[in-house]
């Protein structure tokens, strides 16, 4: 049974467990509590000693409110207020109002009661380069490759890694982010057309060094910049989910989307681990089993609005490609060239690549 799985029936038998003792409460108690009224009381002084020890903890992230994120943080709140009884409160961030993402890991390495999202080439450094796996070119076939690696104890080991050498906790990983994809001013079929191609990626050395594997001129760039860039010839293409290409309006400037799915991209939501040693297990579980549960909202919602957002591109004058098999083998062979040094440039572990290939096909 996957990990992500466990945590939820966990979860799911815990709030039984608590109605059950809810519903079997002597009604002789009850009757006493009601003869003295001491009741109601006790009740409400026990309220205002939960809200008082209530821990809150601050949720930032980029999404804006009508994402499919947004929305599954929504969940996520909810259900933990709901299944802590109320001992967890989460306030939530969107937009960046609560700051950049370096600085939320700069205040988390602090101590202090914050949370965001983040990937496997963020993560990476931060003292376990091997998180840089996930965000390789074609280092997963499909998305159940993903879930069958992120559930295995080899994952496990990986996050505790982060916790005990770079303070950072993963508290979730089975949010999709999205199948990245190539959106470009000019058509992009293989690898060879990428051939001249300057294309904007992530301001890291994983995805400037994968892209100049495949071919592209990489230019690393904030996604706030692509736009202009793209539109005053700065930069041919840019490649991300299409519903984050569609909802930055790049189908206004770019008219050509390859759907080649060089990444298949979750976000993996974290908090200082210092902070949360301070929880108790139950509170930890809980915050866990919960941002899983929200996740699987998440992907329910991705779904929609990735359909929704090709649809939206269509409409605007863009040509969708879809791959051939023949084409899907070009773009995988050619990723090999990225992973044959990624041991050395990347700092992995030796054997990484089939370590975790292995998982994979288990």
């Amino acid at each position: 049974m996957k990990a992500t799985t466990k945590r939820l029936l966990a979860a799911l038998l815990c709030g039984a467990m608590a109605l059950g003792m809810t519903a079997c409460g002597g009604s002789g108690d009850k009757d006493a509590a009601a003869d003295t009224g001491a009741g109601d009381t006790a009740a409400d002084a026990g309220d205002d000693a939960a809200a008082a020890d209530a821990v809150t903890i601050n949720v930032g992230y980029e999404n804006a409110v009508t994402e499919p994120a947004a929305k599954a943080c929504e969940k996520w709140k909810e259900l933990v207020e709901e299944k802590s009884g109320g001992s967890i409160k989460l306030e939530l961030f969107p937009n960046s109002t609560l700051g950049k993402k370096n600085d939320l890991i700069d205040q988390m390495l602090m101590g202090e009661n914050v949370i965001t999202v983040a990937d496997g080439a963020f993560l990476a450094d931060y003292g376990v380069k091997d998180f840089g796996f996930f965000y390789a070119p074609y280092a997963f076939e499909s998305w159940d490759e993903l879930w069958k690696v992120l559930d295995s104890d080899w994952y496990a080991d990986l996050c505790d890694q982060l916790a005990s050498t770079g303070g950072l906790r993963v508290l979730s990983s089975n949010w999709i982010y999205g199948a990245r994809d190539i959106l470009s001013i000019k058509p992009v079929h293989t690898p060879a057309d990428l051939a001249g191609l300057k294309m904007r990626v992530s301001s890291n050395d994983l995805s400037t060094t994968s892209f100049e594997d495949l071919g592209a001129t990489a230019v690393g760039m904030d996604m706030g910049d692509v736009y202009q860039a793209m539109s005053g010839g700065t930069i041919d293409a840019v490649e991300n989910p299409i519903t984050s290409l569609y909802n930055r309006s790049f189908q206004e400037v770019a008219k050509y989307l390859c759907k080649n799915e060089h990444i298949l991209a979750t976000s993996m939501w974290i908090c200082g681990e210092t902070f949360f040693s301070t929880l108790t297990e139950e509170q930890q579980q809980i915050l866990m089993e919960c941002a899983d549960e929200a996740g699987l909202m998440n992907n329910d919602l991705y779904d929609e609005a990735t359909a929704e957002a090709e649809q939206g591109m269509i409409d605007a004058g863009v040509t969708v490609y879809e791959l051939t098999e023949e084409d899907k083998a070009a773009w995988v062979e050619a990723a090999q060239k990225f992973f044959e040094g990624a041991t050395e440039a990347m700092g992995w572990t030796e054997g990484l690549y089939d370590t975790v290939k292995a998982i994979a096909a288990a």
